[in-house]
Parts: structure tokens; C-alpha cells; sequence
């Protein structure tokens, strides 16, 4: 049982971040993350988890990184993804992927689904989302919509069997 899911807002180029900020300001899609992600573990890199303007309520952070970094009841560390993964399997429920783009890298082969906000609009950027075929992944559209002049809409990636 793997159950790990991807949630990203990515631009047509696969843009996610600069300066270790994201691209838009989007406060629906925040929300939606915020629904998506509430109650699970996340999994994401030392530079993502400096980029939290404060621990995110509600989740147990998943910390993969090789910097040193002081445990706590809230954030668990791993220097590999093999122990990750071994933690992950003991807690037997959907894990979510936040990033950065070298965390992405590493689990998209081995997850399941994405959470994949697609924005209609181009940002200079520094970070990407890993390219993947979209012929192994059914897509589902969840919502359209719209936040000024940006345009966006929720996608659901499922891996083919």
C-alpha cells in the first residue's frame, strides 16, 4: 500500500515556485489545499518547510532531507527515502507530497495520484514540477476558476493499473 498523493500548482511550463515562493496568489486554491491536505501527513523537503510562513495545523511534517534539522512531536525527519517510505507504510493513510521540486522528483514514481492545480498563466520560475506522461495517469477535472486575470483548474491524476 503505497497511498502517496502529489497536490501542486503548476504553470503550462510545469513552473512552481521562485525564490523559494510560489508563483500566485491564490486564495482559493490555497483553500483547496488546505482541504486536501487536513488531518494527513506531509512529505516535503527542508526548503519547503522554511518557506511555511509556520507549521501547518493539523498535519505531521514529513521532512526529507540530508541538513541537520531538530525533531519535534510535530515534524519527523528522514535522510532517505527508503526510511520515509518504511515510516509511511506503518501509518496506513494517504500521505501528501507538498514539495519542492527535488521531493516531487523523487516520489512521482511512486505515487499514486495527483492533486494538480493547473494555472493558465506563464511565471518566470526557478523550480519545476517533474514532466511526466500523462498516458500513464487517467485525469479527472474537478473545478474551474478564476482569481482576477488568472485562470486555473483542479485536476485529479490517477496512476493506470
Amino acid at each position: 500500500m503505497k497511498n502517496i498523493t502529489m497536490i501542486a500548482a503548476i504553470g503550462p511550463n510545469n513552473e512552481l515556485g521562485k525564490d523559494n515562493k510560489l508563483l500566485w496568489d491564490l486564495p482559493e486554491d490555497l483553500k483547496f489545499f488546505r482541504q486536501q491536505t487536513m488531518g494527513k501527513p506531509i512529505i516535503m523537503g527542508k526548503r519547503t518547510l522554511d518557506s511555511l510562513p509556520r507549521l501547518l495545523p493539523g498535519r505531521l511534517h514529513l521532512v526529507l532531507t540530508h541538513q541537520e534539522l531538530e525533531p519535534n512531536d510535530q515534524i519527523k525527519v528522514f535522510r532517505d527515502v527508503d526510511s520515509l517510505l518504511e515510516f509511511v507504510e506503518t501509518l496506513g493513510q494517504e500521505v501528501m507530497v507538498i514539495g519542492g521540486a527535488q521531493v516531487y522528483k523523487q516520489m512521482l514514481d511512486l505515487s499514486d495520484k495527483m492533486l494538480l492545480t493547473e494555472v493558465e498563466a506563464h511565471a518566470e520560475a526557478d523550480v519545476f514540477f517533474p514532466t511526466f506522461d500523462k498516458n500513464d495517469w487517467d485525469c479527472t477535472e474537478l473545478c474551474r476558476h478564476e482569481e482576477g486575470d488568472i485562470k486555473y483548474k483542479h485536476l485529479v491524476y490517477t496512476r493506470k493499473k
